[in-house]
């Protein structure tokens, strides 16, 4: 029976070690060397430990094979992964000397990212050994949660990096480290609100097949497309579109939604965790 649990924690283990190799490889190079490529191919093993993060859990509940250790396991990873990771990489991308306003804008930035991903997993086991919480948490979560926090933090890192981007929109080193301080404590609140974020399970369409096998492909090729010679562009897109997809929604809820039942999974939750 012990052989069941092997696998999951296994994929577990194998994301934690993404977010490890990416912290490691970072801190082997000189501050201020975090160039495009490096953040490119950090992005891209952060990717994969999300990918992890989702299939491990995928299976232990497929295979039954759910336990306090998993659980806690997974959230650990996360926190390494997710939570320390893109703060180490913003650091790392900037040389700062010591002692500096800029340099102690940008510690507290990370600071806080971490500091608020640690709050929210903390919040989101919380809530989830609560069996009335199970139905919901399948529909939103609250706050944003700590993978797409961190997708979002290393997007923009990347697209102000970008070559392409560069040519256009050329960012000072000032403007960018304060940039990313600020986007470092936004998200890190988000990830402590009580806003609601959609799982992408709820987000159903009604389209005939037809027109949805169409759309599909059409979609895919500009995505696949878009991934492969612009790939810090649709990242960015994609990661800071859903956070913006579940802020509107909340402010329609707020304002617009309040005396119907339209939107009402996205009222704020007023709970004490």
């Amino acid at each position: 029976m012990k052989r069941v649990y092997i696998l999951p924690n296994l994929i577990t283990a194998f994301g934690l070690a993404c977010g490890l190799f990416v912290i490691f490889k970072v801190n082997m190079v000189e501050p201020g060397s975090g160039d495009y490529d490096v953040m490119l191919s950090s992005a891209l093993l952060l990717l994969v430990a999300a990918l992890a993060d989702f299939v491990d859990g995928a299976i232990a509940r497929a295979i039954n094979a759910q336990s306090e250790f998993g659980v806690l396991f997974d959230s650990l990873a996360d926190v390494v992964s997710f939570g320390v990771a893109p703060s180490v990489l913003m650091l790392k991308s900037l040389s700062l000397e010591q002692g500096t306003l800029l340099s102690f804008i940008s510690a507290t930035g990370a600071m806080i990212f971490s500091l608020c991903a640690v709050l929210r997993l903390v919040r989101f086991s919380v809530k989830a050994t609560r069996s009335n919480e199970k139905e919901d948490s399948l529909k939103h979560f609250t706050g944003l949660p700590i993978d797409a926090a961190a997708a979002a933090s290393v997007s923009i890192n990347l697209v102000i990096l970008a070559p392409y981007i560069n040519e256009y929109f050329a960012i000072s080193y000032v403007t960018r480290a304060v940039t990313l301080s600020i986007t470092m404590g936004v998200l890190g609140y988000l990830m402590v609100s009580r806003l609601k974020f959609p799982s992408l399970k709820v987000l159903h369409f009604r389209i005939p097949s037809f027109h949805l096998a169409f759309f599909t492909v059409i979609l895919s090729i500009f995505l696949l497309y878009g991934l492969f010679h612009y790939f810090a562009v649709v990242f960015f897109l994609i990661s800071w579109g859903y956070i913006l997809l579940a802020l509107v929604l909340s402010l329609i809820r707020m304002f617009m939604g309040k005396k119907t039942k339209t939107l009402e999974d996205f009222d704020p939750d007023n709970e004490e965790f």
